[in-house]
């Protein structure tokens, strides 16, 4: 027991509500092994996040302290307001904090004690700790160690969180460019000619307007451009018409949309000048011209050996190329709605958790009872938030299969911002929010969740859940950002295309990961369910 002995401190506190139920977690570690070395959590009763956090410090240092207590300690936080005022950069003023930064002081000397920020991402550890002891808190019970699965959890993020393989499934460009070198090793050079979805004929999307889709990867009049303008874009990955794949004629879908034959394309609502979708933090965009579809129309022939003689004309049969077998197909569930949703707040990760309201949980069925008679979900796999596992629940209990909950799928955290109506964020935190519609590595007010940081994280749970299910059907239950991540990933779109897309509470999307690493955007923003 050496000062030489260094220890890493991590602690979080949440609060449901802000003030609401809350509680605080902390977890020490050994900084030179990473090996967990104590937990602490507990549940406190009604305060701010920002008390839920401070406490946790405390916890943490005492809890080192006990250890080793002429240790060197290493802390760790995802509150920078904790950070900053802990190390004597900014001023307390918050009489409820005073006294908790004074105690939290007095645990080590100054000199032994170093923070640090880390994005919440990397403090998965004391955040589930926290939400454990919140949970408890709401069943009138205690935290128990024995209960927690926090280490466990923890544990299988950073495995997780391995680098993704160079061309991951579903990023446009990466799978194009390995389709194209499986084509030209196996088949030859690739035909001229176009393809699409059905070649020139429309489908109806959400919105009953006749639009033609046109799948991922092939070549083609790609969909409006920012400015609301197509943009052309070829690719020789796949050619040959698309075949088995049927229009709808209602706005909805039919029986077979989710299959792995069917390689129909349908459109969303467009999204209205000037409407907000709070949960995502989305405003969109003002010169999104709604009318402006693509047509993909026109057919190709499939590429031949060059060896090989030329083959009698027959009719093309979907895509040529290589047999890249069945996809992993994900039917993307947005929740139903909550109490925040129609007030259009922000509702990420780092908020209340709000429950389904009564309007939810009626979406919620029938969003059941839909997918209960297209018949085709596999598994089911939901976002660890309370709207999520509710949504999730309703189907399952439809289907008689389980739910898995995987912690990637969260929506993104809103920061300081949770809670508040997108004018109420451009009042009192301007510069914030122009930064954060700027550029999508620019953070919510507080340590919030960036784009590009949600970005990653969904690409590498798609990662592993393609992987996981190849050939399957997967229901994944969750939260605009995520949802709308795995269809800008899929196009190869820009991250500005998130701000013109449309999104309800319960509507239905969908999209195909191949083995080649392509993917098809199938379905989005379906809603016909609901009416």
């Amino acid at each position: 027991m050496t000062s030489a002995r260094e220890l890493v401190v991590e602690a979080d506190g949440g609060s449901r509500g802000n003030p609401g139920p809350a509680g605080y977690g902390a977890v020490v570690l050994d900084a030179a092994t990473g090996e967990t070395l104590a937990e602490a959590a507990e549940y406190i009763g009604v305060a701010t996040n920002n008390v839920a956090e401070y406490k946790g410090l405390v916890a943490g240092l005492k809890a080192a302290r006990e250890l080793f207590p002429d240790a060197t300690v290493h802390v760790r936080m995802d509150s920078k307001l904790v950070v900053e005022q802990m190390s004597g950069r900014w001023k307390i003023k918050h009489p409820d904090m005073k006294p908790l930064a004074a105690e939290a002081g007095r645990v080590f000397p100054a000199g032994r004690v170093r923070y640090e920020w880390i994005p919440r991402e990397r403090n998965k550890h004391a955040d589930r700790l926290a939400n454990e002891a919140m949970d408890a808190g709401r069943l009138g019970r205690r935290w128990e160690p024995s209960g927690s699965t926090a280490s466990l959890d923890a544990s299988a993020a950073r495995n997780a969180a391995a680098p993704p393989p160079s061309g991951p499934p579903g990023d446009a460009r990466a799978g194009a460019a390995r389709a194209r070198a499986a084509l030209s090793g196996t088949a030859g050079t690739p035909s001229a000619g176009t393809s699409a979805g059905i070649a020139g004929t429309p489908t109806t999307g959400a919105s009953g307007a006749p639009s033609t889709g046109t799948p991922a990867g092939s070549s083609g009049t790609s969909t409006a451009g920012p400015s609301g303008s197509p943009t052309a874009r070829t690719s020789d990955a796949r050619t040959g018409a698309g075949a088995g794949a049927r229009p709808t004629t209602d706005g909805g879908t039919d029986d077979g949309l989710f299959a792995a034959e069917d390689a129909t394309a349908t459109s969303s609502t467009p999204v209205a000048s000037g409407d907000f979708e709070a949960e995502a933090g989305v405003l969109a965009s003002t010169d999104h011209e709604p009318g402006t579809k693509a047509t993909g129309a026109g057919t190709g022939t499939g590429a031949t050996r060059a060896d090989a003689p030329a083959p009698a004309p027959v009719q093309p049969q979907g895509w040529s190329g290589p047999d890249m077998g069945a996809p992993a197909t994900f039917v993307l569930l947005r929740h139903g709605e909550t109490a925040l949703t129609p007030e259009k707040r922000f509702s990420g990760s780092g908020g209340s958790d709000p429950e389904l309201s009564a309007a939810g949980l009626r979406q919620a069925e029938a969003v059941a009872a839909a997918l209960a008679a297209r018949g085709t979900i596999q598994e089911i796999v939901s976002s660890p938030l309370t709207r999520c596992r509710q949504t999730a629940a309703a189907v399952a209990a439809r289907l008689g299969l389980d739910v898995r909950i995987e912690q990637g799928l969260r929506e993104t955290d809103f920061g300081a911002w949770e809670g508040l109506t997108f004018g109420e964020v451009r009042e009192r935190y301007p510069e914030d929010l122009d930064a954060w519609l700027a550029s999508p590595k620019a953070a919510p007010t507080g340590g919030g969740e960036s784009f590009a940081t949600v970005a990653r994280r969904v690409a590498a749970t798609r990662d592993r859940l393609t992987a996981a299910h190849a050939g399957r059907t997967v229901l994944l239950v969750t939260h605009v950002t995520p949802i709308k991540t795995l269809v800008r990933l899929a196009l190869g779109a820009p991250p500005e295309s998130l701000f013109r897309m449309e999104l309800s509470a319960a509507s239905i999307s969908a999209v195909a990961y191949y083995a080649d690493g392509n993917a098809s955007v199938r379905l989005l923003n379906d809603t016909s369910h609901l009416r």
